[in-house]
């Protein structure tokens, strides 16, 4: 999903609340910024004016072209303190030397990164928060990789977190689709081709040792492109229950 430079989504901001952000220089990943705000805080430097070195990397990134990657390093934080005293931290570690640059005198203690709430681009969390509830039609098995999933993972790194290995019984024969899914969104959309016991397939994105389990099964199939076109994207939290152990559910099966 495109970020729109000018705006971050209502229903997005309110999942955000309080985050620290970084500027990321996509050709070599180097962090240059590191800020903290809430709602579109995280955009205004694209149009910022001055001899900083931060306008200088963004001007230079434009010229060629470039827009620089923002990256979302943790979010979800309830007051503006805590979301301070997380950005000096981040700013400690990277530059030392500007620490004394952020204000210290703070009170409250900052407790470890929540699972989903820490780095990630500012497009993923669009991709995510802007995700609408989908109601599917088709005979589907929804496999949630969200230990395997990595923003920017390839087609062929996708297909292979999410083909396999499960502990799906013979009811996975009713399945015609399998939905990759993460942190509750479609990822892609795949047409189950045939089931195969676990570690029988080759694959080239991960270990024999992660796969090979023939207590287990994996799919062969492809993507579709007609539901991935009506599915990907869309919500399907309501599936799963509360609580769910499974990595996977079904429905319509």
């Amino acid at each position: 999903m495109t970020v729109d430079p000018k705006r971050i989504r209502p229903e997005v901001a309110a999942r955000l609340g309080y985050y620290v952000y970084a500027y990321v220089d996509p050709r070599n990943s180097e962090i240059f910024y590191v800020g903290k705000g809430c709602r579109a805080r995280a955009l205004a430097h694209l149009d910022e004016a001055g001899e900083s070195a931060k306008v200088r990397r963004i001007a230079e990134l434009k010229s060629l072209n470039i827009q620089p990657q923002i990256d979302i390093l943790a979010h979800g934080v309830t007051d503006e303190e805590t979301a301070l005293r997380i950005e000096a931290a981040v700013i400690d570690a990277l530059w030392p030397e500007k620490i004394l640059a952020i204000e210290k005198r703070l009170t409250k203690k900052v407790h470890g990164q929540t699972h989903g709430l820490g780095r990630e681009t500012l497009g993923e969390l669009e991709f995510r928060y802007a995700a609408k509830p989908v109601a599917i039609a088709e005979p589907v098995l929804l496999i949630r990789i969200n230990k395997l999933y990595r923003p920017g993972m390839n087609a062929e790194a996708l297909y292979e977190a999410t083909r396999g290995v499960w502990t799906c019984g013979i009811r996975r024969e009713k399945a015609r689709y399998a939905f990759a899914v993460y942190q509750g969104v479609i990822r892609e959309v795949y047409e189950i081709e045939a089931w195969h016991k676990g570690g029988t397939l080759e694959y080239r994105t991960r270990s024999r040792e992660e796969v090979d389990a023939p207590n287990r099964c994996e799919f062969s199939g492809k993507v579709s492109e007609k539901l991935s076109a009506k599915y990907k994207g869309g919500s399907v939290d309501r599936y799963f229950s509360k609580g769910a152990q499974l990595p996977y559910t079904y429905v319509n099966c």
